[in-house]
């Protein structure tokens, strides 16, 4: 597999971008699209809010009254009616709110859920070149956490914006009201809220960045060190304390940033408190002037007292609103990141499915690279002949997966083309092609489930004769049988539980459950002992017959029957045709022939 040096990563913005996301209106467009189908829900909410901002006036209304009227004359039934009205409100307000949290909930999960599934099948269509690139934990990271993101947009950007503002209008418009002269006062404290406001929201959208990114740092280093490979290579490299300082130092780093934030704001709130205090105390000032001339009531003053408040708080998450709104635009950015990748590997507009079985597979002029500077194929051209066995042999890197990885479009090709039955194989859909093709690999990769499992992962419909039909000729289903829970034995993490070679015949069991017209194998008995490979070459001899199959082997005694042996090197074919025809050449594979026996001999 190469190194996927050409798709361009490099492009991340959140990797390499320090500046702000770009707000435009194609952007904005694009976001509204994922709240769109939610129209009604939106509507709702907006509605809800509104109402709960008019209900909430109406409790110091009601104390003004209170004071001003209901005690001063001693009217107990207008006390109770008043006190009853105030305790109706809050419930209504109450219930009011938890609709809107379980409607601000039904939206903002039902968009993390679509973006959660276009992100998966998004990512099911990326080509190897992104896997092989991409940094561990990045991928997840972007399926999880930024995602998830999501919800905060919706509750905390514009839910809490749609209801700062209905309750500023609301709460300004009935300040007015009530008195126009001490409304402008309050008014006057306002521009105070401002430049600290602003200001620490450059300074927490900063830190909250940094630590974004050491969270990434965090993911990454978990993923590398605590997956089951990592873990395997960490242990018997006796890394663990490298491993630990390294995550202890991102994690202290994060820390540090988190408290920054913290302390931050509660600074900031020193600062805000402050300044709210201001209003209040000149409202007492004036108002109490006021109520000595006999212009004000002391109900009233203690009404806009507390109306005042309401006008506060609102200008300052309003004045700290844009930087909620970078926030979650570089959320979406970077999730947009991934969805702007493209895949690259796609059916071709006229692509139709079609059967590759008794079909020739024919290269003609193939080349590849990985990055333009690392060519891996060069003019290959070769006819594999249906229902023959060809052998791809020579030195390790000179691109045999990498031409067999090919067929079945796991890479695209620069030039050339791969011809199945005379078809261009890019007119073949892709699900079509690689439904009909087998691969075995030398890394074999088992789920975290049963051995049945596992092995209907190949077809699903098999019956349980096929199952077994399958294992016997793979030499695994006495195995299995001897196992506690036999065919229901979980096999663990990456298939842990099971020996190397068990799980080389596990795999190649799946593909023989499969049964497609075309089978790949890489290296694919490179794990078994001397016996279990002489029966799995007399069982496969059987098996592969009339099949069209290609097989990567560094055992040349594996691949001597074989109808034709492509010998690779450099990215090139150097040498083809039958065993005795090639040691008969004193080429390449006679080099190799005389090397690799003359160690075994020894």
């Amino acid at each position: 597999m190469g190194p996927g040096g050409g798709f361009g990563h490099g492009k991340l913005k959140f990797d390499e971008e320090e500046a702000k996301p770009d707000i435009s209106k194609a952007l904005l467009l694009r976001i509204v699209k994922y709240f769109a189908p939610y129209w009604k829900q939106t509507l709702l909410v907006m509605t809800v809010l509104c109402i709960s901002a008019v209900l909430g006036l109406l409790p110091p209304i009601l104390i003004q009254q209170i004071i001003d009227r209901a005690l001063p004359d001693k009217n107990l039934q207008l006390l109770f009616l008043l006190v009853a009205a105030s305790l109706a409100t809050t419930v209504v307000s109450g219930l009011l709110g938890v609709l809107q949290n379980y409607l601000n909930s039904f939206i903002s999960q039902n968009i993390v859920h679509d973006m959660k599934n276009q992100m998966y099948r998004h990512l099911q269509s990326m080509p190897l070149q992104f896997y092989s690139g991409v940094k561990q934990g990045e991928v997840i990271t972007r399926m999880t956490s930024d995602i998830a993101g999501i919800q905060g947009v919706f509750n905390s950007t514009i839910v809490n914006c749609a209801s700062n503002l209905f309750i500023l209008i609301s709460t300004a418009v009935t300040l007015f009201i009530m008195n126009w002269k001490l409304a402008l006062l309050g008014i006057l404290v306002i521009p105070l809220f401002i430049v600290p406001t602003r200001k620490m929201g450059n300074v927490r959208w900063k830190l909250a960045k940094e630590t974004q990114e050491k969270i990434s740092e965090q993911n990454q280093i978990i993923e590398e060190t605590l997956s089951l490979s990592g873990y395997m290579l960490m242990k018997l490299f006796t890394r663990e304390d490298t491993a630990l300082a390294s995550f202890q130092t991102v994690n202290a780093q994060a820390t540090r940033l988190q408290i920054r934030e913290s302390m931050a704001g509660r600074w900031f709130m020193l600062v805000l408190t402050t300044f709210t205090s201001i209003g209040p105390m000149l409202i007492y000032l004036y108002g109490g002037y006021l109520f000595i001339q006999g212009e004000l009531s002391i109900g009233a003053i203690i009404t806009f007292v507390a109306l005042l408040s309401r006008l506060y708080i609102p200008v300052m998450q309003m004045t700290n609103l844009y930087v909620d709104v970078n926030r979650s635009v570089a959320l979406f950015e970077r999730i947009f990141d991934y969805f702007d990748m493209d895949p690259l590997i796609v059916d071709a507009k006229l692509a139709l499915p079609s059967r590759v079985e008794g079909q020739d597979i024919v290269f003609e002029q193939v080349n590849f690279a990985y990055a333009p500077d690392k060519p891996a194929l060069s003019g290959i051209s070769f006819t594999a002949a249906a229902g023959s066995l060809t052998a791809l042999v020579g030195p390790s890197g000179a691109g045999k997966t990498t031409i067999t990885n090919l067929i079945p479009r796991l890479y695209e090709l620069d030039s050339g083309v791969i011809r199945i039955g005379g078809k261009d194989i890019r007119e073949f859909t892709l699900h079509s092609l690689r439904s009909q093709i087998g691969l075995v690999t030398q890394d074999t990769y088992l789920f975290n489930g049963t051995i049945r499992e596992n092995l209907l992962y190949a077809n699903a419909e098999a019956t349980e004769a096929e199952l077994t039909a399958a294992c016997e000729a793979a030499f695994i289903h006495d195995f299995i049988l001897k196992l506690p829970e036999g065919y229901n034995t979980v096999v663990g993490n990456r298939g842990i539980k099971l020996s190397c070679g068990e799980k080389q015949r596990m795999s190649i069991a799946r593909v023989l459950l499969k049964n497609p017209p075309i089978i790949i194998m890489d290296e694919a008995t490179s794990s078994l002992d001397t016996v279990s490979e002489y029966y799995i070459q007399q069982a496969m001899h059987e098996l592969l017959r009339g099949k069209t199959s290609m097989v990567i082997a560094h055992r040349l005694s594996t691949i001597m029957a074989a109808d034709n042996i492509l010998v690779v090197q450099d990215g090139r074919i150097v040498e083809s045709g039958q065993h005795a025809s090639l040691l008969a050449e004193n080429g390449v594979y006679r080099d190799l022939y005389n090397k690799q026996f003359q160690r075994e001999d020894s």
